[in-house]
């Protein structure tokens, strides 16, 4: 019938029903998604000009596209190390202008939103993705915004929250799976892979994996990323830090430039064999 109704979406800006073409999201010159695939790498937490600059280097030399880096840092306990905050972005900043790299950090407080006018990609992690006031603030940002699904999230949650961004003006919107708490104790959280191809086919939108804080272990983080790579993740985004034993955060499950290095190459590999696949 003509006049027949298309079916009802919770989420229309993000439903492939639709928008059936695949999304490429770019970001300072590198595209994410519609066969677009993306490394991001860098410390879980900016912490000297030294730092960010070796592993920045160290990370594009592996092939990394873009710089990841934490200013504002959410910690379970207040105690912790919490970000250089203003200077932190200062220091990326100054790592894209030696390496050319974009740059990734997560905002958390509406406020410090003038502070990422520069920032090439803002993230928002898993505690705030249900900040719905956020997520309509950055739906008015001119800048791509990478979205972590909550730690006890749904797929169409983050579909929601996606939809909150979109629904306010920002279609650029990169999704990222970061693990989800389950009974297990092994690991920090459960890389629940099963949602790349999924989100894959209920929305246009980039899927990246992040193995680093899915994992919380450092072995561990190479076979989750090869397994995110064949799964059809559109990129990923791992934490490299030049010394993790001294990290001021997360150190435990932050690569050393060589071995990101070594799992690039084997990425790299794994992608080759994914898209010539029939």
């Amino acid at each position: 019938m003509e006049n027949a109704m298309k079916p009802e979406s919770e989420f229309k800006r993000c439903d492939r029903r639709f928008h059936p073409e695949d999304m490429a999201v770019e970001a300072g010159g590198v595209k994410i998604g519609a066969g677009h695939f993306a490394m991001i790498a860098g410390p879980c937490s900016v912490e000297s000009e030294e730092q960010i600059v070796s592993v920045a280097k160290a990370v594009k030399a592996a092939g990394a596209q873009l710089l990841r880096g934490g200013a504002f840092k959410p910690r379970t306990s207040p105690y912790d190390f919490a970000g250089l905050k203003a200077e932190g972005l200062a220091l990326l900043k100054l790592a894209r202008q030696e390496t050319g790299l974009p740059v990734v950090s997560e905002l958390m407080n509406i406020n410090d939103l003038p502070l990422f006018a520069d920032i090439d990609v803002i993230q928002i992690g898993a505690r705030n993705m249900q900040n719905f006031d956020l997520l309509r603030e950055l739906g008015r940002a001119d800048r791509p915004i990478l979205l972590k699904r909550g730690l006890a999230n749904t797929l169409r949650e983050l579909l929601m929250s996606a939809e909150y961004i979109m629904a306010s003006g920002n279609e650029r919107v990169i999704l990222c799976e970061r693990g989800i708490r389950t009974f297990s104790d092994c690991t920090r959280y459960t890389l629940d892979l099963s949602a790349v191809p999924m989100l894959h086919e209920l929305t246009q939108l980039p899927v990246i994996v992040d193995p680093s804080h899915a994992t919380g272990i450092a072995r561990l983080v190479p076979p989750m990323a090869l397994a995110a790579a064949a799964c059809g993740a559109d990129g990923l985004i791992v934490e490299v830090h030049n010394d993790p034993d001294n990290a001021l955060c997360d150190g435990a499950q932050s690569l050393r430039p060589e071995d990101f290095a070594a799992l690039a190459e084997k990425v790299r590999a794994v992608r080759e064999i994914v898209t010539c696949a029939p």
